[in-house]
């Protein structure tokens, strides 16, 4: 008997072939599925033809997010190779990091352009507390990302299972991305092309909100009752002219689980910037978001368990494997589920 509250209750097998390491060009040629509640049926069709089931009387909300290449590799004082990932800055010029290697606090780590690090703390999870310098200065966050700009990496998915290329720096951001932060795409809004966001923007106006999506993204749950699951927190901040809309929305669409998570918290909170830490699940379904448009994530992750918020366990699995049978292409680069 599947328990909605039970992490191995969201397990399922999907090939290896299945799981998109580039995307389809043109990016709205990608497949969608469309599961319509009311009627309980699935519609197979392509991404460019969203328009055709989309309600009238809608608002939509994407994630402005831009993606930081955040992966960047040095050498430790002692001359040991080490690989550093950022995660989030922190208050006064600190920075929240993963570092590949043993790393204790007070060590020196050195990469190119003159950047060099001190770690100040080493937290109980593995990660640790940086801050930065170039030629002795403390870096804030911009100076900071102007450097990573020239030497780090793009940090893709591990499950792409492979580095970087120059094409991901187009891929890996989405057509609107303003606002650095993110160490991870929102990738249901991957599948845009200019044509189709202006064919949106004139039918239904579009609204932007921001939340910087963290490495905490992957972090498998692994404990199995899913409400002890410690969820990572992230940077999110709704403007004015975004609050409007949505207090004022009759049905509201998110493109993506960030937006999702955003307008639940602000929803319960009434806050508007901040940290967002809010698991949505069964137990805690959504109260202001009334669609969703995704892609299809990990098993046993936050992302599947967001899913079934909307639709229940049982449908969730159900959609997932006629994907698989119907060779959905899965995961960040993969294809788009539409939930009415």
């Amino acid at each position: 008997m599947l328990d909605p509250l039970k992490t191995s209750s969201y397990d399922y097998n999907l090939p290896k072939n299945q799981i998109a390491t580039y995307p389809v060009t043109p990016a709205d040629s990608a497949k969608l599925l469309v599961y319509d509640r009311k009627t309980n049926s699935i519609i197979h069709s392509t991404f460019k033809d969203i328009l055709e089931f989309l309600p009238n009387d809608l608002s939509i909300f994407l994630n402005d997010t831009k993606v930081i290449k955040a992966r960047i590799f040095g050498v430790k004082d002692s001359g040991g190779q080490i690989e550093l990932l950022l995660n989030k800055p922190l208050f006064m010029d600190r920075y929240l990091v993963m570092i590949r290697g043993k790393v204790k606090a007070g060590t020196k780590l050195f990469f190119d352009e003159n950047l060099s690090a001190i770690v100040e703390e080493v937290n109980e999870d593995g990660s640790r507390i940086v801050e930065f310098f170039q030629d002795e200065k403390k870096l804030d966050f911009l100076s900071l990302v102007e450097i990573l700009n020239k030497i780090g990496h793009l940090p893709l998915p591990p499950y792409m299972n492979r580095e970087d290329e120059k094409q991901d720096e187009q891929n890996y951001q989405t057509l609107f991305a303003k606002n650095y932060g993110a160490v991870a795409a929102p990738t249901a809004s991957l599948h845009f092309t200019p044509e189709l966001l202006k064919n949106l923007e004139e039918k239904y106006g579009l609204n932007y909100l921001t939340l910087h999506v963290g490495a905490g993204t992957f972090k498998p749950v692994d404990v199995e009752d899913i409400l002890s699951h410690p969820m990572h927190s992230e940077y999110f901040e709704i403007g004015i002219d975004a609050k409007k809309n949505l207090d004022k929305a009759n049905k509201v669409l998110a493109v993506g689980t960030t937006v999702t998570r955003t307008i639940e918290y602000y929803a319960r909170t009434n806050k508007i910037q901040g940290e967002c830490d809010l698991f949505l699940n069964p137990a805690n379904k959504p109260i202001k978001v009334d669609y969703l448009l995704t892609n299809f994530h990990l098993p046993k992750s936050t992302l599947i368990m967001l899913v079934a918020s909307f639709i229940g366990l049982e449908k969730t699995l159900e959609i997932y494997e006629t994907a698989i049978k119907e060779n959905y292409r899965f995961y960040s680069y993969g294809d788009g589920m539409l939930i009415l």
